[in-house]
């Protein structure tokens, strides 16, 4: 099994739909799931940013916080942040949607830093920040919930298996006493 790796940290222009720009590093203690996603994409709006709504829906937020990546490399004049905010509107996207940094070649910063190949592709961080899945394309929902459910059950795992390595402070007896 290769080693597992840092994400990369997104680089974001702006933000919708938060207070205050998101990273990485304040994120840490939840699973990341990333919807990389265009606004004129037909999967997209057909199937990635649906999914990222239901995922949001679904999961607690202290577990599992959805981002959207406006990642444009297409388009561009049609897919400016006014254009992205009626969109966010009319599809009533609720979680945090960053634009990604524009590049002079076209492709966004975040988008070449994971080596994207296009949109949708959904990404997701374990709660280390730890890059654990990155799929291009159509993502089933039971599969993808699948994979988010095992990543939050790894640090309740993990709690449980600590817990049970430590010694017990009631019912032991010892020549001094019982507890």
């Amino acid at each position: 099994m290769p080693a597992l790796r840092a994400a990369p940290a997104w680089r974001a222009t702006e933000w919708f739909n938060t207070e205050a720009p998101l990273t990485l590093d304040a994120l840490r203690g939840r699973v990341v799931m990333i919807c990389a996603f265009q606004m004129l994409c037909p999967g997209c709006v057909s199937h990635g940013i649906p999914q990222a709504q239901r995922v949001a829906e679904l999961f607690r937020p202290d577990d599992v916080q959805v981002i959207g990546l406006h990642t444009v490399f297409e388009h561009h004049e049609a897919m400016a942040p006014q254009a992205l905010r009626a969109f966010l509107h009319e599809y009533k996207v609720a979680f945090p949607v960053g634009v990604d940094a524009p590049e002079g070649d076209g492709i966004p910063q975040t988008m070449r830093a994971y080596g994207m190949q296009g949109t949708p592709t959904t990404i997701l961080i374990d709660r280390e920040g730890r890059l654990r899945r990155q799929a291009f394309g159509r993502m089933s929902d039971l599969q993808l919930g699948a994979e988010i459910m095992a990543l939050v059950a790894e640090t309740q795992n993990q709690a449980m298996t600590t817990a049970a390595d430590e010694p017990a402070t009631e019912g032991v007896c010892t020549p001094e006493g019982c507890r």
